[in-house]
């Protein structure tokens, strides 16, 4: 007698299938569907037709594509296949297959939707007593926009090749009016010049942003100079090195890239390598939870230009926090003073700590003379950090949101863009918050 279970794979079901009964109560995609249903009509953007066929429903295609993202579906093509072959998603999608270019449109054109999807879940944490808003940690992280390095060019390099190719495409007319004269047609010559047509206007828009964003800076910069200038025109006898004015060309070395102009070249410290990226912002609740209450990104390297603007966007959805706590990568005395006056306490790290092992491997470091810190308010947050009240506190950054970026990387795997543009790669990057915070929400409530 066989101890084996029998199987028969040709067996039809009797009575149809139900896809609920397939997947565990307390699966992630009954709280995402539920929390989709919240979310209005009208925050999505959806085509008017006339006639046709019909339409996916939108509630449908986010919750699609929020859990996908949960489980570490990124690309449209993946998601369209994976309404066949996996349970969840098949029931997330109501067992309908919308194909790649409807997803891919959809998360192109609902950024509104996304949002108030990301406000939905945050509002229904706070109800069920999961999220509570006092002490919460900001971050950024490096994530590569889907354009290669390599195709990053500097100004200077720009007009270089600008006029090799006005030259080259010269040549090649030349030919091409010779091959009518001489009736010769080789098929290889309009193609030549087609290609390096379409690289010229290419180049020829790199250059022009370029030199739009360099007279853009030199124009924001110019009542600052005229302010210098007034006050060095006011002194009398030696009087120093004149104020620099500000200038509209942008320099040799400044860089853009020509798939996807947004990005930057950036790396995440001085011993990694040079990559074509955006820097992904993200504020996380330090109350337990770790939920991201909000999100943003920014095409510098440096986190501290977007340190206000990042945490006051709480201030018309979730609300603001008592405290939020931050690195070394954004001390920066307006955006304190800012947030003061908002209500907020920000513990902000003042110098970088040199804590070393007791056997490191590594030898040890070059004595080096600690920067010199003079500004007040650097000397009283410094001094602030020192007590044991502060520094219990700001201890909580590290295990709170470095462990959310670890978690979005290495558990959801999301570590490249999908899309192109600073305003898209945002709306990318809600959506991937959206679904980490869905994930977390979910084993929050299993817990």
């Amino acid at each position: 007698m066989s101890s084996f279970i029998p199987f028969d794979r040709s067996q039809p079901y009797l009575l149809p299938p139900d896809l609920k009964s397939w997947l565990p109560a307390d699966d992630m995609a009954h709280f995402i569907v539920a929390a989709v249903e919240r979310v209005p009509m009208t925050a999505f953007c959806v085509p008017v037709r006339t006639g046709g066929k019909a339409q996916y429903h939108p509630r449908l295609m986010l919750a699609l594509l929020i859990f996908s993202y949960a489980n570490g579906i990124f690309s449209s093509r993946r998601i369209e296949r994976a309404t066949y072959r996996d349970i969840g998603v098949r029931f997330v999608a109501a067992n309908l297959h919308p194909d790649h270019d409807t997803i891919a449109a959809f998360r192109r054109t609902n950024r509104t939707a996304i949002e108030a999807a990301f406000a939905q879940v945050l509002l229904l944490a706070r109800e069920t007593g999961l999220l509570r808003l006092g002490v919460v940690s900001i971050d950024g992280t490096k994530i590569d926009a889907d354009a290669s390095k390599y195709r990053s060019l500097r100004y200077d390099r720009i007009r270089a090749l600008r006029e090799q190719l006005g030259v080259d495409i010269a040549k090649l007319m030349e030919q091409a009016e010779h091959a009518d004269a001489t009736d010769s047609d080789p098929q290889a010559l309009p193609e030549e010049l087609a290609r390096r047509e379409t690289l010229k206007a290419k180049l020829d828009e790199a250059c022009a942003r370029l030199e739009s964003d360099a007279k853009a800076q030199a124009e924001a910069a110019r009542p600052a100079y005229e302010k210098k200038k007034a006050v060095y025109d006011a002194k009398t006898g030696r009087r120093g090195r004149a104020p620099k004015p500000p200038d509209d060309e942008p320099p040799p070395e400044r860089q853009i890239s020509l798939t996807d102009p947004d990005s930057r070249l950036m790396r995440r410290s001085d011993a990694h390598e040079f990559r074509q990226a955006y820097n992904a912002q993200a504020v996380v609740c330090a109350e337990g939870s770790q939920l991201i209450v909000t999100t943003g990104v920014v095409a510098t390297s440096a986190d501290a230009p977007s340190f206000t603007s990042t945490v006051l966007s709480m201030e018309n959805t979730i609300g603001l926090p008592k405290t939020v706590l931050a690195d070394t990568g954004y001390p920066n005395g307006q955006a304190v003073r800012d947030l003061r006056k908002k209500g907020i306490d920000p513990l902000v790290a003042i110098g970088r700590p040199r804590a070393r092992r007791p056997y490191d491997f590594r030898p040890p470091p070059e004595n080096k003379e600690p920067r010199r810190i003079t500004e007040p308010w650097r000397l009283a947050m410094k001094d602030r950090l020192e007590t044991t009240e502060a520094g219990d506190v700001y201890r909580l950054r590290k295990q709170t949101v470095e462990p959310v970026f670890g978690i979005i990387k290495s558990i959801m795997g999301f570590r490249r863009f999908s899309l192109r543009s600073l305003a898209k790669v945002t709306t990318e990057w809600t959506l991937v918050a959206l679904a980490y915070n869905c994930k977390r929400m979910a084993r929050l409530h299993a817990a």
